[in-house]
């Protein structure tokens, strides 16, 4: 079984969940990639930052499924923002994957003190007109980011990843992406290293569908058109988690689990945080 997926704005599509790859390294990550795509997982998301992109690549190299039927994600670092900079780190990254093309390259925080965003994007633009790059988003950018990139360009990122789960439901840059045609991607879809998944509405909704909590929280993310990107160095969570279209939660259940809002799990604000 393969996930259903979302048409992008620029032709392209992308699978309705996809798999987180970081911390997922050497040979135990390759063999975990694997397992994934062979459970039908096709979207692979990695960056210049989380130091596997070879892993990935070999994953890929090993997999029976076709390349084309894959969506590989990979990030441009902040310390590579610039024309040129932004050319060079894609093709070190390029190298890495060890592919022809890459299906989804992203600005991976705008940082915007820095305030080279629009350049790196300027010379993702040129990689896509290339053909070296299928579709082109953001991470982490703000509506009034967003704005500046169309403004100034006159190209939509088709995605922008960003943090995004029940105690964080970013309704307000929801509506916006709907607004404008992007696809909203959904990093920490579990709110990694908190309580969410105790949460008694959380239970309550999962008892009722027989399923666990992980997969009525993801659900939620799909109601949402948001894409989830779900990490797990275990089998088995990995299987449960792609499982998460036999069943939709009604009207109710998401207002309810979205309910829990309260806020970012840390203090990454891309209006004042930086990675590099």
């Amino acid at each position: 079984m393969t996930a259903p997926a979302y048409p992008l704005r620029d032709g392209n599509s992308i699978p309705a969940i996809g798999l987180g790859t970081y911390g997922l390294n050497e040979q135990t990550g390759i063999e975990a990639i694997v397992s994934a795509i062979a459970d039908g997982y096709r979207l692979l998301d990695t960056a210049y930052n989380y130091g596997n992109e070879d892993v990935v690549g070999e994953a890929v190299r090993r997999t029976d499924v076709d390349r084309s039927d894959l969506v590989i994600t990979t990030k441009l670092p902040g310390r590579h923002h610039g024309f040129d900079e932004t050319l060079a780190s894609f093709e070190e990254s390029r190298s890495r994957l060890d592919l022809d093309w890459v299906d989804l390259y992203l600005i991976h925080w705008p940082n915007p003190r820095i305030d080279k965003y629009v350049d790196a994007w300027r010379a993702m633009i040129r990689l896509r007109e290339k053909g070296l790059v299928r579709s082109i988003g953001v991470s982490n950018f703000t509506a009034a980011m967003l704005d500046r990139l169309e403004r100034e360009t006159s190209v939509v990122p088709v995605v922008n990843q960003v943090e995004l789960h029940p105690y964080f439901p970013q309704d307000e840059l929801r509506a916006y992406h709907e607004e404008h045609d992007i696809r909203t991607e959904s990093w920490s879809p579990l709110a990694k290293r908190s309580e969410l998944l105790e949460e008694g509405v959380i239970r309550e909704i999962a008892a009722a569908h027989s399923v666990s909590p992980a997969q009525v929280v993801l659900r939620w993310h799909v109601e949402l058109g948001a894409v989830p990107i779900p990490k797990s160095s275990d089998a088995a969570r990995r299987r449960e988690n792609f499982d998460v279209f036999s069943f939709s939660l009604d009207r109710a259940e998401v207002a309810a689990i979205s309910g829990l809002a309260r806020g970012r799990l840390g203090d990454a604000d891309p209006d004042t945080y930086e990675e590099f």
